[in-house]
């Protein structure tokens, strides 16, 4: 019972951290959006408990926690120390995702790490929001952080703070979500700190290894509840931002026992475009759609991580050598992971659901002064019991909606319909789930990108089910023109210029009536 209490109070102080940060927090993406994910690490960097924040951060930041113990000895941390990073080849996602990782003590002594990472509107590089639909390299896209000390004592380096600001636009809004984002690691280990004074160090210890081996052992009965066998599936990408030409995700996922080896060989070499995913976002993907698809009522903690195996060869879209860019590969990839990897499980559960929209539909406005980010929902798959959900996030975001006061009120956009996409869903005995339309209107000169998917062809049904409607990415001018943007594309708006995002709607179930 104690193992419990400890475990379920650990779950309690993540979800407080994320409560203080998006109270504490300056921007709209991070204070209104909740784009942030708060966990608990032990002392070797293992995963013991989290809240229900954003999927793709929580799989991968067991990484940048790593990433900082390969950095920095944790016999010479101190009490209200804190590392930063982002580098997304040092355990990071994409540029903007940066991540504050706080040690715990106890008399001393150190037990484990809160960590909290949120996305920034804005880490520099060539267009606003460092999200470049035709980045190069990552160099283009922000300001690249390796673990670096962010705070010492309670208090955060001021330097590494006027280095940040230096190299955003709108770096006010960086410098104070970080000290919020510092805040809530420290209220973390606040917290965990006053749950080893209630039960002791020896019982917090034995709670967190009891964690691990519950989620194991959960994770493992779940995966021999599937025939032996090699399953495949496949998917791609339309284009990766610089050149048109498909990019396939490939995968074959073998069940043996209660082990299970997802092998992503096949997979297209990395691109010259943005679309490459690092090693933690395939991960992450990978942990997702199994978690999800198996039991996902198994704790999420390093235990469950355990029975999977990841192979991802080096060179190529699911795990790149730097400096490739990558920004577009933590949004989108990974939403093509998750769909190719949900194909290779149908052979071993047939009620899966058809695909969703299958994007994060990312947009970024911006100026020299400002950037403003947000990701927008779309139409889920229907599954056999029930029609799909409409305009709603999917697979590895689950972000809230920005309300258009907010926007209105802190940048120069105005928002003209924000409405659901009546009839975007594919036809079946199940039908698909709708997307979303939102328009924004500029009110001075700002450059505007996109990083989608699912422009060329919707998401797939299941069972005979129809496609889902494809996305539309629409520029209408203030002189009556309409240009048709690429699923990754970018141009300058003018005032009066108004940008609508049309978001793909979910694959239908079986076929149109079905007896």
């Amino acid at each position: 019972m104690r193992r419990e209490v400890i475990r379920q109070g650990l779950i309690y102080a993540c979800e407080e951290m994320g409560a203080h940060l998006r109270r504490s927090a300056f921007s709209p993406n991070i204070r209104e959006r909740e784009d942030f994910s708060c966990a608990v690490y032990d002392a070797e960097g293992e995963l013991v408990a989290q809240a229900e924040h954003i999927p793709v951060h929580l799989g991968s930041m067991r990484w940048a926690v790593r990433a900082v113990l390969e950095e920095f000895d944790p016999g010479e941390m101190e009490p209200g120390d804190a590392f930063l990073v982002n580098d997304p080849y040092r355990g990071g996602t994409h540029l903007p995702d940066l991540t504050v990782v706080a040690p715990i003590f106890h008399e001393g002594e150190p037990l484990g790490f809160a960590a909290v990472r949120a996305h920034h509107a804005d880490v520099g590089g060539k267009a606003p929001g460092s999200m470049p639909h035709d980045a190069e390299d990552v160099y283009a896209e922000g300001l690249r952080i390796p673990p670096v000390r962010l705070a010492e004592g309670g208090e955060p380096r001021e330097e590494l703070l006027r280095l940040v600001e230096a190299n955003s636009r709108g770096g006010r809004e960086r410098r104070y979500d970080l000290m919020a984002q510092l805040s809530a690691a420290l209220l973390g280990c606040e917290r965990v700190g006053e749950l080893v004074e209630e039960h002791g160090v020896e019982a917090f210890r034995e709670a967190c290894e009891w964690a691990k081996e519950y989620a194991e052992r959960r994770m493992r009965r779940a995966i021999e509840r599937l025939p032996d066998g090699e399953y495949h599936g496949a998917d791609r990408l339309e284009g990766d931002g610089v050149s048109d030409g498909d990019v396939w995700i490939k995968v074959t996922v073998s069940v043996e026992g209660d082990e299970i080896t997802v092998d992503f060989s096949g997979t297209s070499e990395q691109v010259d475009g943005p679309v490459n995913a690092p090693l933690p976002v395939t991960y992450s993907a990978v942990f997702f759609v199994l978690k999800a698809a198996l039991d996902p009522g198994t704790p999420a903690s390093e235990g469950a991580y355990r029975p999977i195996r990841v192979r991802a060869p080096e060179g190529t879209v699911v795990n790149p050598r730097p400096p490739a860019p990558v920004c577009a590969g933590n949004v989108e990839t990974s939403q093509r992971i998750v769909d190719a990897v949900l194909d290779a499980l149908r052979g071993a559960i047939p009620d899966l659901p058809a695909h969703s929209h299958g994007s994060m539909n990312n947009v970024a406005i911006g100026g020299p002064d400002f950037a403003y980010y947000e990701t927008i929902g779309g139409g889920a798959g229907a599954s056999p019991e029930r029609d799909g959900e409409s305009a709603v996030h999917v697979y590895l975001t689950n972000t809230a909606n920005t309300p258009v006061e907010h926007v209105e009120r802190e940048y120069p956009i105005r928002i003209l319909e924000y409405t659901v996409r009546r009839g975007s869903g594919g036809a079946g005995e199940r039908r698909g789930g709708d997307g979303i339309v939102r328009r924004y209107l500029a009110l001075e000169r700002c450059r505007v990108t996109v990083l989608g998917d699912r422009v060329e062809r919707g998401p797939r049904g299941a069972e005979g089910g129809e496609p889902g409607a494809p996305a539309e990415y629409l520029v209408e001018r203030a002189d009556g023109s309409v240009e048709r943007l690429g699923s990754k594309d970018s141009t300058v708006l003018e005032p009066g210029d108004m940008l609508v995002v049309k978001t793909a709607g979910g694959g239908g179930y079986g076929r149109v009536g079905k007896a």
